[in-house]
């Protein structure tokens, strides 16, 4: 049954994307359909209907019907997580290669997302409290409700392609993923990755400014005149005899920047067959370190870590 549901923006959901407010606060409703909502103006924002993309201000009123029959396709699934941190706002866990971090259109199930849903929930109908090495400034119990409904979605606040391994950080609740969204958004957030690359690269560190945008008949991302402006930073760790590995530090955050960019310079990475890698048994890309305030405490946190590494 549809409902009529009225919400007014709270201060710290400023500048969020109406499309991720919506989804946190209706946290038991697909992507799509919320989408949906919104294009078909079912979704009104002070009286008009605004797109996905629209940035919410501070006591913005939300009008929305929607019908909470409606289903995600976030299903909980038992799969093993290498879980390097959790209290009762975060989740840090690091990714294996050859993993969905959600579920997409081809692929519902068996992603990151799928087995963060067992997690939560799992600690919630038990009632497990945890809280890791953060003092937290309140004494309030463990969070994991994700939204209005009452229902657990835990909250990915960033992304790793498929094929690249490392650490991603986790929101429990939706002020957790409010403010950790903003962090990303202010760049307040701390990303570096290793990467084995082919050849031998000379200089022991540099930069690389290229802009990138899509080939759409080609379906393809690379370096393009007329794309975003994006930089990226290397340092070499250890040169082998026909590999290199290095840190790389993206300052943009465009899709697929860092393989690109490796490419760009003649140094794709290993297992990058696309862009000139040689076949291997994975991507030789990830991300092992992390670094962020924490949404409770507003001090740094950081997390680090080698598992998964492809040496």
């Amino acid at each position: 049954m549809e409902k009529r549901v009225e919400i007014t923006v709270p201060s710290d959901a400023a500048k969020m994307r109406l499309e991720d407010f919506l989804l946190d606060h209706f946290s038991s409703l697909s992507k799509m359909y919320l989408r949906d909502l919104v294009k078909t103006a079912r979704c009104e924002v002070n009286g008009r209907h605004e797109n996905i993309g629209y940035k919410l201000r501070a006591d913005d009123f939300i009008e929305i019907t929607v019908d909470h029959a409606r289903g995600t396709a976030m299903r909980p699934e038992n799969i093993p997580l290498d879980i390097i941190h959790e209290d009762s706002d975060i989740i840090v866990v690091n990714k294996p290669h050859d993993m969905l971090a959600h579920p997409s259109h081809r692929e519902n199930s068996g992603t990151l997302l799928n087995a963060l849903v067992h997690h939560v929930r799992t600690a919630c109908v038990s009632g497990r409290s945890v809280s890791l090495g953060v003092k937290l400034q309140s004494n309030r119990p463990p969070t994991y409700a994700g939204g209005s409904d009452n229902i657990i979605r835990p909250g990915l606040i960033h992304r790793l392609d498929k094929q690249t391994s490392g650490l991603m950080v986790v929101a429990k609740n939706a002020r957790a993923h409010r403010i950790l969204s903003g962090h990303f958004m202010r760049k307040r957030v701390e990303k570096r990755y290793l990467a084995l690359v082919e050849g031998i690269i000379k200089t022991d560190e540099g930069t690389i400014d290229a802009p990138i945008g899509r080939y759409a008949e080609l379906k393809h991302w690379s370096v393009k005149s007329d794309g975003k402006h994006s930089t990226s930073r290397y340092s070499v760790k250890k040169r082998f005899t026909d590999t290199t590995l290095i840190e790389l530090e993206p300052i943009t955050g465009r899709t697929n920047q860092l393989r690109i960019h490796c490419e760009h310079i003649g140094h794709p990475i290993v297992g990058d067959t696309r862009r000139g890698g040689r076949e291997f048994s994975r991507l030789c890309l990830h991300a092992y370190k992390l670094a962020f305030p924490h949404p409770s405490t507003n001090e740094m946190v950081k997390f680090e870590t080698d598992r998964f590494i492809f040496l």
